[in-house]
């Protein structure tokens, strides 16, 4: 068959595993001319959803994506008609079907294929033979063992009974049929089709015996009366037969029922992004009753599996439920096959793992729709894995960029200082007084400190945005890292008023001075006269870390400007100084550094407006129930930087 240019395809697919040949099939079709549209449509009847795989169904659309060409879905009540009705207004020139006719069946049916030769007309068609596995078949909805068995007994039981109250009163053949028909409709409810036939077979038997002349013979002498039993066989039958049907289709919209409200709650979590693993294996135990749900990946792909004792490596990416595991929760067994376990395909790789209760063929088609949604769950957390990384590249690069524009102010003020002042002592033929060498020693003296502060705060932000600060914790009292953090400041610029015995907080040493010490220079700095202060609570307690624990408070207090409301959260940004003062020093690394120094040792780090004016932060850290080193032994201890 040969194709005109740009021709349309349009393939049918009825939800099972034959459609990824028909796509292939159609998309061969059109390699073979200059090219043309790929259509799939997928026709929704309310004969056919029982049958659908929406795995097949989800895999035959991403192949059809990946080829070019485009997925539909259209609700009719007939297959065929929808069919062509797609193709026509497509303006189609072919159409690809499956037979959809088993061997045993085409004799006595009229499938798909054939209705949509038939009204074609002008389109073309192929019909793709096709070989479907065991598992797409459609399957006889049962009424179950128990029913079944309780039917035959009551088919055995319920005739005899009847024709046992029947022999109390004088009664027709006429009246006997009627009652035993009603047992053969009751024997119906109970276990089916069967039991009824056999139920009717023996109320027939008991009506010739002791209802029908001669009694007590089997033989019957008036054809009315052999056209009665006849009758009678028969409408049971009949009846059975519809009664069953009847109770087969009540089960079967239950299902449909409960299986819709379990699709409704998972298309309205997807739709609210509500939904996760977990909460997908906990609504797939409810639906199936199972004991255990598992997300397994590196599983080989299906045919490939390992020999029995052979590990295959998988790993559980989540259970939910209880159950037995034992075996192949590490990787040592492949799970697919082993008895109470049922398993569908997520990816080519990840498997959706039921086990505890085997599910059964009518539950494969909603378990086909958890396993979609497990895959949008894997796929969600992979774009949110990309996005935080994505985020976090950015964050770095935003860093650096600041740190170029930075330096190129911040590093060249004290390098300049240095060089002038270095210069000036090198000069030759210039004689400095020993007060005027000392002043330029005492300038390369303070550019040296204020470059290393700014290269220090530069390395410890760069630490903690790469998350590589790992504090050394222990118990560690307050005024043990002030006493360290005042070492540099002037007599007294900061007053220091903290009660006696306050209780030890969990914290690294050397990383809460330089809090205190970033803390202190930020307060000195943009509030000069205004009286820096260190206080706390009256017992030294602050309420409880985010994480539920008790903590430890420190308050240090300044009387200046203050910081609007609506900039304090601003002020803990790197790169941020809230003065955008020319003249102002630093990177503004400080009080950034210091809230992070924080939460690596689990405490927080706040501001609040002080009273009066100015600004007071405020440190909690958790409380220690550690012993208390001596300070000698503490200071030993350091700061893991990596």
């Amino acid at each position: 068959m040969w194709l005109m240019a740009m021709d349309r395809i349009v393939v049918g697919l009825q939800g099972d595993d034959g459609g990824e040949l028909l796509v292939r099939r159609a998309a061969r079709l059109l390699h073979r001319g200059d090219g043309g549209e790929l259509l799939a449509v997928h026709v929704r009847t309310p004969a056919g959803t029982r049958s659908e795989s929406p795995q097949a169904l989800e895999a035959q659309r991403r192949l059809v994506a990946d080829l070019g060409g485009s997925y539909h879905t259209v609700s009719a009540s007939e297959t065929a008609s929808a069919l062509v009705d797609f193709a026509r207004s497509a303006r189609a020139s072919h159409i690809v079907v499956g037979q959809s006719r088993h061997r045993f069946t085409a004799p006595f049916t009229v499938g798909v294929d054939t209705k949509v030769v038939r009204e074609a007309a002008d389109i073309n068609v192929q019909v793709v033979p096709l070989h479907r596995s065991a598992s797409t078949r459609r399957t006889r909805t049962g009424l179950g063992r128990a029913r079944t068995a309780a039917g035959f007994a009551l088919a055995a039981v319920l005739p005899a009974l009847l024709q046992l109250l029947l022999a109390v009163f004088d009664h027709s053949v006429a009246t006997a049929v009627l009652i035993q028909l009603t047992g053969a409709v009751a024997v119906a409810l109970v276990g089916g089709l069967w039991p009824a036939v056999a139920g009717a077979l023996w109320s027939s038997l008991l009506v010739n015996y002791f209802s029908t002349p001669p009694l007590g013979d089997l033989a019957i002498h008036d054809p009315q009366d052999l056209l009665s039993l006849a009758v009678f066989v028969g409408v049971s039958v009949a009846v059975a037969g519809v009664v069953d049907g009847s109770a087969r289709r009540s089960r079967e919209a239950s299902r449909a029922q409960a299986e819709a409200a379990t699709l409704g709650d998972l298309a309205l979590g997807a739709s609210r992004s509500e939904d996760t693993l977990h909460g997908l294996l906990a609504e797939a135990l409810d639906a199936f009753g199972a004991q255990g749900a598992a997300v397994v990946s590196n599983l080989p792909a299906a045919g490939n599996q390992g020999r029995a004792g052979q590990g295959s490596g998988h790993t559980p990416l989540l259970l939910a439920g209880a159950g037995d595991i034992s075996g192949w929760e590490d990787g040592k067994q492949d799970p697919r096959g082993l008895p109470g376990m049922t398993t569908v395909q997520v990816d080519p790789s990840t498997w959706l793992v039921l086990f505890g209760r085997e599910v059964p063929p009518s539950g494969r088609r909603l378990l086909g729709a958890f396993a979609v949604h497990v895959k949008a769950q894997l796929e969600r957390r992979q774009l949110e894995a990309s996005r935080n990384e994505i985020l976090r590249l950015a964050e770095g690069n935003t860093m650096r960029t600041a740190i170029l524009q930075a330096v190129s102010h911040d590093l060249r003020t004290p390098l300049a200082g240095i060089k002038l002042a270095a210069g000036g002592l090198l000069q030759n033929g210039v004689a400095y007084t020993p007060a005027e060498q000392r002043e330029l020693l005492e300038t390369i003296d303070a550019c040296t400190d204020r470059l290393d502060l700014l290269v220090g705060n530069l390395l410890d932000m760069s630490r903690i945005t790469a998350r590589s600060v790992e504090p050394l914790l222990g118990p560690v009292r307050w005024n043990e890292a002030i006493d360290a953090a005042l070492r540099g400041l002037p007599e007294g610029a900061v007053a220091v008023a903290l009660p006696a015995n306050l209780p030890p907080v969990e914290a690294d040493r050397g990383l809460l001075e330089r809090v205190i010490a970033n803390i202190l220079e930020n307060a000195l700095k943009h509030a000069p006269g205004s009286g820096v202060a260190i206080t706390t609570t009256a017992d030294g307690l602050g309420g409880v870390t985010p994480d539920g624990h008790p903590c430890g408070e420190l308050r240090i207090v300044d009387h200046g400007p203050g910081v609007p409301e609506r900039k304090v959260l601003d002020m803990f940004r790197p790169f941020q100084r809230m003065d955008d003062l020319p003249q102002a020093s630093g990177l503004g690394l400080g009080l950034a550094v210091a809230q992070g120094f924080v939460q690596a040792m689990r405490g927080t780090l706040t501001a609040e407006g002080t009273p009066g004016g100015g600004l007071t932060m405020i440190i909690r850290l958790p409380l220690s129930t550690g012993p208390v080193e001596d300070v000698g032994a503490a200071q030993s201890t350091g700061t893991v930087l990596t």
